[in-house]
């Protein structure tokens, strides 16, 4: 990877990162209030539980883009966690923050559909290589 190539996905990554801290800080929407009206609350909590889903899945990304940082850092970026071949660069540009290349993402996908907890799924990969 160039200097260049370097500095630029730091650039992005660094980015996004600012972005999603500004997010996750903004939490007013998982605010429980009471109301009288119970079609209020239950409202409510349709737009609470929505507003912790947009918070897990920014959370995991926010994880993702940090995790990206140090592979920066450390010289692994653009390597496939799972078979440890080269990202493609396409990739790379449309995703920064990719750990996986596609075929491994494919199949990562897959497993993700089967099992519940992401983390477990992280694991098996990582450990799988």
């Amino acid at each position: 990877m160039t200097k260049t190539d370097f500095n630029r996905f730091w650039q992005v990554l660094e980015g996004k990162q600012t972005e999603l801290g500004r997010f996750l800080r903004n939490r007013e929407g998982i605010a429980i209030e009471k109301n009288a009206d119970a079609l209020d609350e239950v409202q409510q909590a349709a737009e609470r539980e929505l507003a912790i889903r947009n918070l897990d899945r920014e959370s995991e990304l926010l994880r993702h883009v940090k995790n990206a940082l140090g592979r920066l850092e450390d010289g692994s970026y653009g390597v496939c966690l799972h078979c440890e071949e080269e990202i493609n660069p396409k990739r790379l540009a449309a995703v920064p923050w990719a750990q996986y290349c596609i075929s491994c993402q494919e199949i990562a996908d897959m497993r993700k559909a089967q099992h519940a907890d992401d983390e477990e799924l992280d694991q098996e990969l990582v450990t799988a290589a």
